[in-house]
């Protein structure tokens, strides 16, 4: 366990001790990386890969990292994926040109100081700072539904008050030198939630689609079937995916993660539809080592730990999520969306806020079970159809997720490779 992780796992992040100590500790390793930097040439042919604080690989710095590695244009590239410890994820990589370096390490921080393109989706690690000519490529990871950033205006964060994320957004994007966008109302949004135009300098908005969303368009039946044989969802089954986010005020005791109050009942849904029907539950990342579903016997099926949540995707016939920015990658598929929102007086209210007129939105919005299982039934059994709503929904939120947005972003990225 790093310094770090030991800091968090010991102390509350809220006391002021770990205040003091950590910002000593962050301002040390800023300095030993700053001095690093100063001795290690930049490599004009690397690019280094993270995603999700390196939990996972996945999302865009995946579908730009094949892209690269397919296309003879990058013949000359080699890479750098930093992962957490998880042999799985390393075994993905193993190739010539690709090496693999534990996330946060030592290797890490040299491999940020070295490569002339860096690829996250999440936030720069805090000792980050780019050098002239260097690239932070910031991928994000959704179109956002609820308020981000610097667009939170209620402290309802269970962890920091919505001070103190304005600040740590506008801390991170004065490193941030190109930002992705899918569409105007991504552009837009992002924008406002990273203050860019605060920033002080020039951010350059890359609107090519989105490089994670390119399976979706480009998927086999074959692949269809080897995920499923995979995860162990059994052939002929009605497949529902439950995708929910975390929420800002659920929060473990003495920790720095959220917790998360299961409000559906997979008793009563399960004896509801019947045995033609499987469902996969996938929490949020941040909420995803806090359940148990060994009892459902296969009828739930815990999907938190599959990388890429395109996989869960296109094995699944219909989507239940509330908060979460998964719909607006899901309509994709032009299937059946059901926005399960039972506590949306509170989050509207108090927590997030949207960015988005609900009433706008072309899916079913539900506030209680019964009325959830009636329109699941109901989908399943005729009562769905990719109309015109749904149509604009995808022209106004995906316009470019083709199946080549990767291509395109790298093009632009890196026009003479």
């Amino acid at each position: 366990m790093s310094i770090k992780d030991t800091l968090r796992s010991r102390m509350d992040r809220t006391s002021p001790l770990f205040r003091v100590i950590y910002a000593l500790y962050k301002r040390l390793v800023r300095l030993l990386y700053l001095f690093c930097r100063a001795y290690t040439p930049m490599d004009e042919h690397l690019v280094l890969f993270e995603a999700f604080q390196g939990r996972q690989y996945t999302c865009s710095p995946k579908a730009m990292y094949q892209q690269m590695m397919a296309d003879p244009a990058y013949k000359d590239y080699h890479f750098i994926w930093a992962l957490t410890e998880d042999a799985e994820k390393r075994n993905h990589l193993a190739n010539a040109r690709t090496k693999v370096v534990r996330y946060n390490s030592r290797a890490h921080k040299l491999a940020c100081a070295k490569a002339k393109y860096i690829v996250t989706n999440s936030m720069p690690l805090g000792f980050f700072r780019p050098r002239q000519g260097q690239h932070l490529v910031e991928t994000w990871h959704g179109t956002p539904l609820k308020r981000l950033g610097c667009d939170i205006a209620v402290d309802s964060n269970s962890v920091n008050t919505a001070d103190e994320i304005h600040a740590r957004y506008r801390e991170r994007v004065a490193k941030i030198t190109d930002f992705l966008s899918p569409s105007d109302f991504y552009t837009e949004k992002l924008t406002s939630a990273f203050d860019l135009s605060g920033a002080g300098r020039h951010v350059r908005m890359i609107q090519q689609g989105y490089p994670r969303n390119d399976f979706l368009s480009t998927f086999s039946e074959a692949d269809v079937h080897a995920i499923k044989a995979r995860l162990g969802v059994p052939e002929g089954k009605k497949v529902i995916l439950y995708a929910p986010t975390f929420r800002d005020n659920q929060k473990l005791d003495k920790a720095y993660s959220y917790s998360f109050t299961l409000e559906m009942d997979f008793d009563h849904l399960l004896k509801r539809l019947g045995e033609e029907y499987v469902v996969l539950f996938r929490p949020h990342y941040f909420i995803a080592d806090h359940f148990d579903f060994q009892r459902y016997q296969g009828k739930v099926i815990n999907v938190a730990g599959v990388d890429d949540v395109n996989e869960v995707y296109v094995i699944s016939d219909m989507l239940i999520t509330d908060y979460s920015s998964v719909f607006f990658d899901y309509a994709i598929l032009k299937r059946p969306i059901l926005l399960f929102m039972y506590d949306l007086e509170l989050y509207q209210g108090k927590l997030r806020d949207f960015y988005i007129d609900l009433n706008q939105l072309p899916f079913p919005i539900v506030l209680e079970q019964e009325e959830l299982e009636q329109q699941i039934i109901d989908a399943f059994h005729g009562d769905f159809s990719f109309d015109e709503g749904y149509r604009r929904f995808n022209e106004t939120y995906t316009p470019m997720d083709d199946g080549n947005a990767s291509a395109r972003v790298l093009h632009e990225l890196i026009p003479n490779p």
